[in-house]
């Protein structure tokens, strides 16, 4: 107990700056965690929300059956596991390329510039992108459709073309976060110790050897931490990127239809508020899971780059 208080007495003014967060994360996302009990229950509204939770029928894992016992559970779970794949590896890949080149532009004024251009997609909604894509992909107006009928060739219907959308999905999905992903490994990069580089130079070192051998390395602890961050979502999707941008065409399911999108259509044909619920669950346990093996894998492997 003495080591405690000593401790807590040491570290006063960090706690102390940590108290409204610690507050904030309690009230907004420990609290709520009680609603986890709506997953085991067929949920009925018959009053407030505790009211309703007490009388609801208690259903146990049957609610968990909508994904397991599905016809499509393969293919959403399929579709949500190899995006997010190719999500992690371009959004580590390319933001850290381009971090890197904006960080060598000798003009910082055009180094912004193509850093908050970057960054603007990001503030977009995914309805304002839907809408801005199909200005590009209309069947009978778009842009795409006009340059290929000026060359000669047909026009494709690209919301019932399934074999493009796998490629349209990565590309508006990086385009639309590669500014933020961006700015995370700027800022790491400007935290760097100049005089490394410094030295660097006066050894010879090239502009390629000063990153290969400092740049890099020295960003192998954020890119660290951000990779099992993201493996933890996983299982998460982006619902507007998989609903939003193919206009929820029935035609495109067999490669934009996700956990969250098949959740949605289920709980709007079906109105299982339990069901959307195990869904959420399931999604969170995996993701819990899968942070913790990445996390022990990397902390065999490279203890200091570890999340704990």
């Amino acid at each position: 107990m003495q080591k405690v208080f000593k401790r807590f007495k040491m570290n006063r003014e960090l706690l102390l700056l940590s108290l409204p967060g610690a507050i904030w994360f309690f009230i907004f996302a420990y609290i709520p965690m009680f609603g986890i009990i709506v997953a085991f229950k067929q949920f009925r509204i018959s009053g407030g929300f505790i009211e309703s939770l007490i009388n609801s029928k208690w259903v146990g894992l049957k609610n968990f059956e909508f994904l397991f016992k599905s016809s499509d559970a393969w293919i959403i779970t399929r579709n949500t596991v190899l995006y997010n794949l190719v999500f992690i590896v371009l959004g580590i890949v390319i933001p850290v390329i381009i971090a890197i080149m904006i960080n060598e532009i000798l003009s910082k004024k055009l180094a912004k510039f193509y850093q908050s251009a970057m960054f603007l997609p990001y503030f977009l909604s995914w309805v304002v992108v839907s809408y801005c894509l199909f200005a590009f992909l209309s069947p009978e107006r778009g842009l795409v459709n006009g340059i290929l009928q000026g060359f000669g060739m047909d026009r494709v219907a690209w919301y019932t073309e399934p074999k493009y959308w796998p490629w349209i999905i990565i590309f508006m999905s990086q385009w639309k976060g590669i500014g933020y992903n961006t700015v995370v490994y700027l800022a790491s990069i400007c935290g760097i110790d100049r005089t490394y580089y410094e030295a660097a130079m006066i050894d010879g070192a090239t502009k390629w050897q000063q990153i290969k051998y400092i740049t890099i390395p020295l960003l192998k602890p954020v890119i660290t931490i951000l990779f099992i961050m993201s493996i933890g979502k996983i299982f998460n999707s982006d619902f507007g990127l998989f609903y939003q941008l193919p206009k929820d065409s029935g035609a495109l399911y067999p490669v934009t239809n996700v956990i969250d999108t098949y959740v949605y259509r289920g709980l709007m044909v079906m109105g299982e508020v339990g069901m959307s619920s195990a869904a959420a669950f399931y999604q969170s346990i995996v993701g819990f899971i899968l942070i913790m093996i990445s996390n022990f894998i990397v902390k065999k492997v490279d203890s200091d780059n570890a999340l704990f």
